[in-house]
This record gives structure tokens, C-alpha cells and sequence, in this order.
């Protein structure tokens, strides 16, 4: 059967950050014709294009650039995250700039990976999968859960963020209840609960089955 004849699902992954969405996906990935498509990466892309640099400069001005005239990620990210009126103003322009040019790019990847005889399906993995709409770009959400602790522990050790600096990036996206609300699938990736590769491989088959009814 090809793809032309059959439904290639796109699972999107949602979830407190640091949730293990991202580990998730490569461990599914090792045992299953699977094609992931992040958004963070698409992010990085865009920052690379003139007309998203030129228009950066001009909101937040040269200080947000690297000498090698580069997006300066983290220069930025202080001026959105937070809760003050002048963080939430800059991040929605920020996004104004850059969730567009995003959007073509997970549309085109997804495609292209659909595309592909030997692909039983897409995961689109997006920090800002809900709030950005690129949900609408998915058959299907399942929804990464973890304790605050937990994914507290994983930030410190491989982003070197601290506790602060965890609850002021995850105040700037959907409260956690709602995400889960959003999703028809949860794994649960608490540590109490049966393996969460299990859990998603089940998910997984039942997604299939279900794309192909």
C-alpha cells in the first residue's frame, strides 16, 4: 500500500518542559518507521533568514545580535520570558515574526516526510505545539507527563537552568492542565508507572490502527 493510498498520522507531542517528549520520540524512532519533525529546530532555521533578522533588529535593536551578526537566542529570551507587560508584549511580537515563517516550514517538512514510502507515521514534536496552532497540523496530540521535580531535575542537567528560570519560560505557554485536556493519549513518564516507552509503543498501535480504518 502507498502513501498515496493510505493515511500517514502526524502525532504531536505536548507536555510540561523537560517532560521527556524529545527522548521520547528518538527511543520510538529506534523501533518504529517514524519521522520526527521539531520545532525547535524549524525555530533555529528561521532565525537565520534576512527578512526575520532585519525585522528583530528593528524591535529589540542590534543588542540581540551575536558579533558574527547572528540571533543571539538567549539575549532574546531574556526580553520575552516573563510576566511583566513589557515581556509579554515583546514575546507576542517576537511571535508575530517568527511563528509564520515556522509554521511553512513544519508544513513543509511534514509533507515531504509523508512523502516517504517507508514512513508509518510523523511526530511533530513543538514547545509551543498548542500555542502556536500547529496542533491543526496533527491527527493527534498525546500529552508527555511528568512531576515538576522531575523535570526540574532533567533542566538543571542538560539546559543548566535553574528552578526559576524553568517556571518563568513554562509561564509563558499553557498552563499543564490544559494541554492534557487537549490530548486524546497520555504517558504517564513519572517513574511510578509502567515503562513509558511502553506506554507510547501502545499508543503508537493504536494510532496506526486506527489511521488505517
Amino acid at each position: 500500500m502507498t502513501n498515496a493510498l493510505r493515511r500517514i498520522p502526524v502525532i504531536g507531542l505536548v507536555g510540561g518542559i523537560g517532560s521527556g517528549k524529545s527522548y521520547l520520540a528518538r527511543q520510538l524512532r529506534e523501533k518504529h518507521l517514524i519521522e520526527i519533525v521539531e520545532g525547535d529546530s524549524a525555530g533555529h532555521l528561521v532565525l537565520h533568514e534576512a527578512s526575520v533578522k532585519q525585522s528583530l533588529r528593528s524591535l529589540f535593536g542590534d543588542g540581540v545580535f551575536t558579533r558574527d551578526g547572528e540571533v543571539d537566542r538567549q539575549k532574546i529570551g531574556s526580553l520575552v520570558f516573563g510576566q511583566q507587560t513589557e515581556q509579554k508584549a515583546a514575546r507576542q511580537k517576537l511571535e508575530t515574526i517568527v511563528h509564520p515563517k515556522i509554521t511553512e516550514i513544519l508544513t513543509r517538512q511534514i509533507a515531504v516526510a509523508r512523502s516517504r514510502p517507508e514512513v508509518e507515521a510523523v511526530i511533530l514534536d513543538a514547545a509551543l505545539l498548542l500555542e502556536a496552532g500547529w496542533h491543526e497540523l496533527c491527527d493527534v496530540i498525546v500529552y508527555v507527563d511528568a512531576t515538576f521535580e522531575q523535570r526540574l531535575a532533567r533542566v538543571v542537567q542538560s539546559r543548566g537552568w535553574s528552578r526559576e528560570q524553568l517556571i518563568l519560560r513554562e509561564e509563558s505557554q499553557f498552563p499543564l492542565e490544559r494541554k492534557r485536556k487537549e490530548a486524546q493519549y497520555v504517558v504517564e513518564n513519572s517513574g511510578n508507572q509502567p515503562a513509558p516507552l511502553s506506554q507510547f509503543e501502545e499508543i503508537y498501535s493504536h494510532i496506526l490502527s486506527r489511521s488505517q480504518t
